[in-house]
């Protein structure tokens, strides 16, 4: 399921898992579990720069906030023989924060965080790596749309992005593990992760682009990309708006979340190759699972974002 594909520098990724035929919220299950928090790394100076870092950031930026996010922790894959069943999968997810990102991923020092080994849980096991979330959305019109990044974002300033965030653990009750220990907690809990999974990507369309949420469908869930620098991953899901591309211009400039991007665009597919190499490398991967997801719809039967010169690289 992994595959690594690169560019230069901070574009370079790997997809961590693919499904082109796309999962719905049923297809998709979560794991919320402590075995899945970041391991601390038993270098206790290396440890120590997590606070050094963090500090010295809220020095410059008293507006920090430390917030809890979900930490990616890999997932199960189950295809059943039977053709009747549907694929489905669990992903696991543990809990981190900002702060822990800010000094681990985001540091100088990320890559000695690192473990040699070809286990991608392995190797980030003492990493925050929290989830995010990304959107390839098409109009009625079919087109896709993607952002601008603005120069007030920490990362990646003036780079094309899909738009995204993060799915939020306070949303469903988390600010920690306790209390969810016995079964039924645990059922009830992962239930709700999973829903905030969906939930939160069409919360993030509607904040950054402006679509009301009723002219979305339902999202489907198709894969995640990790950012080689910084490691880095994200979930990335595909959703289709009723509305045409120049009516979602007139809402965007009312977005409420406006600020973290300075131009919106709908584009068609082979524009939409060319401002990938402009991507931060785990909306890059973005770009590769909507490309695998379009590519296996249609084999055979034209898709038409294909009839825009689109050639699989």
């Amino acid at each position: 399921m992994e595959e690594k594909l690169s560019c230069d520098g901070g574009h370079e990724f790997k997809l961590l898992f693919s499904c082109p035929s796309g999962l719905s919220p049923s297809q998709v299950s979560v794991v919320f579990d402590e075995v899945y928090d970041r391991i601390p790394h038993t270098d206790h100076t290396l440890e120590k720069s997590i606070s050094e870092i963090w500090d010295a950031r809220v020095e410059q930026s008293s507006s920090l906030y430390n917030g809890t996010k979900f930490r990616y922790g890999g997932y199960n894959f189950n295809v059943e023989n039977d053709p009747k069943q549907q694929p489905h999968v669990s992903l696991h997810l543990g809990l981190t924060d900002y702060r822990t990102f800010v000094g681990t991923n985001l540091s100088p020092m990320w890559e000695r965080f690192l473990v040699p080994s070809e286990d991608d849980c392995i190797q980030c096991q003492h990493t925050s790596s929290p989830l995010g979330n990304g959107a390839v959305v098409e109009t009625s019109d079919r087109r896709i749309l993607v952002l601008q990044r603005s120069n007030k974002v920490g990362e990646f300033p003036g780079y094309f992005v899909f738009p995204g965030g993060h799915p939020e653990p306070q949303e469903v009750g988390i600010i920690s593990h306790e209390g969810f220990q016995e079964l039924n907690q645990c059922h009830m809990i992962n239930s709700k992760v999973s829903q905030e999974m969906f939930d939160s990507i069409v919360r993030e369309v509607v904040e950054e682009i402006g679509t009301p949420a009723d002219s979305l469908s339902s999202p489907i869930f198709i894969g995640i990309s990790r950012r080689l620098l910084n490691v880095r991953p994200t979930a990335f899901f595909f959703i289709k708006c009723d509305l045409r591309s120049d009516e979602i211009q007139l809402l965007y400039s009312n977005a409420q979340d406006g600020f973290e991007s300075t131009q919106l665009y709908a584009v068609s597919m082979s524009d939409l190759e060319n401002m990938a190499s402009k991507m931060p490398g785990c909306h890059r991967g973005g770009y590769a699972l909507y490309k695998l997801m379009v590519q296996g719809t249609s084999d055979s039967l034209s898709h038409p974002l294909l009839n825009e010169n689109f050639v699989a690289s």
